[in-house]
């Protein structure tokens, strides 16, 4: 029978508690984390937000009919309780922080009773990640899930503060907004006052961050909610944070510089991490070249080597018609894995496959000096020896080689080099290294749309250097774009933004765009650009992703409290459902159903 609070008032939360409050009446309220009845004694842990504290009944000190309560609580009930903090009398456990003391209830009240919930309410929990969800408001009651929202909320926190000792103006954008077929899918929003018309949810507040510049608003900052109707990976949601920023009369340097300062007072606050300033930088195509990613992970080695000069005259046809394609061939040395077992080659064979690779080519060196090589014979021992000096082998060690065009050569040792790493336990959570990427290129060539599409968007400045470049070789000009990339992982990217006419038009023309497709989509912004647009610049971080680096966790889905699963529902409220008959009437929509539909189900 549930009791009611009044009268009471909460005075402390549990894990605030600490041996200065011996002595004292507090109250607590909370839920039961475990109940232990010893026959008399009565050992009751109390959990909120703060942490765990434990209250003892014991016959003698306790009444009757307090101890009888207590004996018959159970997990997750909720609790007040009235008492006095003592020292332990029993063994002190260094596990919590409230571990040398316990509370001497003279008041129980149990504010509402719990069923047996579906999981235990702890740490690290082994339950499958599908129960957990279904159960989301359960599963955040866990302490780790409770520290990454507290985490975050303090990220979110600094940031603001930050961003306003700055200059910078919070300024929110619509979330109903235009809808615009560049970069993602959007998510529409059907009209009721306008039958037949739809509002695109914001990949990103871009346009109105630009426009915002053009009002003079100077300098601008934003925690943005964003929406992307793609298929998810797993470290993609549908809906996602972003910290949205944009600056006007600045530069690439500018840009880069108040960000180093944000991230240095954001790891020493939240982590009491250093982060050394100013923050390496690399361009695009050195960290293709060195780590065939443009988001490398410099905890590890392992680097690329571009051998093509070497083996351009081997007999091996896989490596020399890479070459005569126009593409390359390149390496990596795994150190000490030369005694690797073919079948576990095989597998990162497999895996390489999934990037485009054809597969790939081992030379294993044994320690004796005896090498293994999967096309050691259409090479002369010459060739051989070259290889392996060139790639740096030594004895004991694995050397894996692509062949391909250099972007497939690049995606799949990128991918290979991290993989290794996971396997080999090269990756430390607890060190940051943090890289800039920057002058990415500002096109790049699409298959599947035969033309050349914009890397970042269509709004990015190209180096003054490279412009003479967009119309005769559009896919040299490089970009005034950079990224902030922490442990291979992008946690954010920005760039300067085109402010004349005339290199606009340039760039649209070179995206294909005709002078109406452009206005038709972007004619607001361009409109707004006759009337003295200031020289800007942006950033936009991944919130979520940068939260789940901080706080060590491998999936996003960790750092948000309410998240969706791969097929973008939501396991506990079961979103999206279909809507009634009356609200698609009043949106003048009707739904297409396919004849004969099956259904299918996904693991």
């Amino acid at each position: 029978m549930a009791e009611s609070m009044q009268g009471l008032k909460r005075t402390h939360r549990c894990g605030e508690l600490s041996v200065a409050n011996v002595g004292e009446t507090v109250t607590i309220m909370g839920w039961v984390q475990k109940n232990r009845n010893k026959g008399g004694l009565v050992f009751t842990d109390v959990r909120d937000r703060s942490g765990i504290i434990q209250v003892v009944c014991e016959e003698g000190t306790t009444d009757a009919a307090i101890i009888e309560k207590a004996a018959s609580l159970r997990a997750e009930y909720v609790v007040a309780v009235v008492g006095k903090v003592e020292k332990r009398s029993g063994a002190v456990n260094d596990k919590i922080a409230t571990g040398e003391i316990e509370v001497i209830p003279s008041e129980l009240r149990v504010l509402s009773e719990s069923q047996t919930p579906p999981f235990p309410i702890e740490e690290n929990s082994k339950t499958k990640e599908d129960i957990r969800l279904k159960y989301r408001y359960l599963d955040l009651r866990r302490p780790d899930l409770q520290r990454n929202l507290r985490m975050k909320s303090q990220v979110m926190t600094l940031t603001r503060q930050f961003f306003s000792d700055e200059g910078f103006l919070e300024v929110e954008t619509p979330m109903l907004g235009k809808t615009t077929p560049e970069g993602a899918r959007d998510y529409l929003v059907p009209s009721r006052i306008h039958p037949g018309s739809f509002y695109g949810l914001p990949q990103s507040p871009q346009l109105y961050k630009q426009l915002l510049m053009c009002s003079g608003v100077d300098r601008y900052i934003q925690i943005a909610r964003c929406f992307r109707d793609e298929d998810l990976r797993a470290d993609r949601q549908p809906e996602f944070t972003q910290i949205d920023m944009e600056l006007s009369f600045v530069d690439v340097d500018d840009v880069i510089e108040v960000n180093e300062k944000y991230l240095k007072k954001l790891f020493k606050e939240v982590l009491d991490v250093d982060v050394q300033l100013p923050i390496q930088r690399m361009t695009w195509q050195e960290a293709m070249n060195r780590y065939g990613s443009d988001k490398p992970d410099l905890r590890f080695g392992m680097e690329l080597k571009d051998v093509s000069d070497v083996v351009k005259d081997c007999g091996f046809a896989v490596f020399t018609g890479a070459l005569e394609n126009g593409g390359s061939v390149r390496g990596i040395n795994a150190k000490g894995q030369g005694s690797m077992p073919r079948k576990k080659i095989d597998k990162l064979t497999a895996f390489v496959k999934d990037y485009g690779a054809k597969g790939l080519a081992y030379v294993a060196l044994q320690e004796d000096g005896t090498v293994k090589s999967s096309f050691a014979k259409f090479m002369t021992d010459e060739q051989m020896d070259a290889l392996v000096k060139a790639m740096e082998g030594e004895p004991g060690d694995l050397l894996l080689f692509a062949a391909d065009k250099n972007k497939v050569v690049w995606d799949s040792l990128g991918a290979l080099r991290v993989e290794l790493a996971k396997q080999l336990e090269l990756l430390d959570k607890n060190e940051y290294r943090f890289v800039w990427i920057t002058e990415f290129p500002l096109l790049e060539w699409s298959e599947e749309q035969n033309r050349f599409v914009a890397m970042h968007h269509p709004f990015t400045m190209p180096m003054e250097e490279d412009i003479q470049y967009i119309e005769s070789d559009p896919g040299r000009v490089r970009a005034k774009a950079y990224d902030i990339v922490l442990n291979g992982n992008e946690i954010g990217g920005g760039s300067v933004r085109i402010f004349q006419d005339d290199i606009q038009e340039m760039m649209f023309k070179a995206l294909g765009f005709t002078k109406e497709q452009a206005y038709s989509q972007f004619g607001f912004l361009l409109d707004a650009f006759k009337y003295g647009v200031p020289p800007h610049a942006g950033l936009a971080y991944g919130l979520d992703r940068l939260v789940m680096l901080m706080a060590k966790q491998d999936s996003i889905r960790d750092v948000i409290a309410f998240p969706k699963i791969k097929d973008a529902s939501c396991l506990m409220t079961e979103a999206p459902t279909p809507a009634s008959e009356k609200q698609l009437e009043e949106l003048s929509l009707a739904v297409a159903v396919e004849e004969n539909e099956e259904e299918t189900t996904e693991e």
